[in-house]
């Protein structure tokens, strides 16, 4: 089956654990990965990770991709600059194309008004509280959550936001994705043979 790309968006500062798990995995199952930065430039993570581009920002269609995700950075608390990341997300999600956003992002979601009427979660609720926006009340204490075509997570949790991912897209069927969670989250040492089960099947 032929799949669209998903899509990384990518900026300098952002930050280099929180996606690989999903990007990874989600290549393994058969998805494209396609990087998008500002105006198709290289950018430099946190750690010093330099990283090439395939597309502009304004390159960029919902209708072209399965998932947009959004990683952290520094600098979705540094200014306006990635504003224009959060109003893609919103015309990704009104055309009906899943976003993900995890970190950092979830703070430029919150300022664009994209968590005012979805279930969602961050690094803690004082870091969302402080930009302002309407979506308190809709805060969950998870380790990642999934509402209205839009996954959250906070920083500490790039398993769980991978898990909610494949979930959201259907990459792979709940006995997979459930024995890669123990795997990969839990350290379970029966998962791995559960999850080549799985996968074999």
């Amino acid at each position: 089956m032929t799949r669209k790309p998903v899509h990384l968006a990518l900026y300098d500062t952002f930050a280099d654990w929180e996606t690989g798990h999903a990007t990874a995995h989600l290549a393994l199952a058969g998805y494209a990965v396609r990087t998008v930065t500002p105006s198709g430039e290289p950018v430099t993570g946190i750690g010093g990770l330099r990283v090439l581009s395939d597309l502009a920002l304004d390159e960029l269609r919902p209708q072209d991709s399965s998932l947009l995700i959004l990683t952290g950075a520094a600098r979705w608390d540094e200014g306006d600059d990635l504003a224009p990341f959060a109003r893609t997300a919103r015309a990704f999600l009104d055309a009906g194309v899943p976003v993900a956003a995890i970190c950092g992002a979830t703070a430029g979601l919150a300022r664009e008004g994209l968590l005012d009427d979805r279930a969602h979660t961050s690094g803690a609720a004082a870091y969302l509280a402080m930009t302002g926006y309407a979506g308190a009340g809709r805060y969950v204490e998870a380790d990642a959550v999934t509402d209205g075509g839009l996954v959250t997570a906070g920083p500490t949790e790039p398993v769980a936001f991978a898990r909610e991912i494949f979930r959201l897209l259907g990459a792979y069927d709940e006995k997979v994705t459930d024995a890669w969670y123990r795997l990969f989250h839990d350290s379970d040492p029966e998962a791995f043979a559960a999850y080549e089960e799985a996968l074999s099947r």
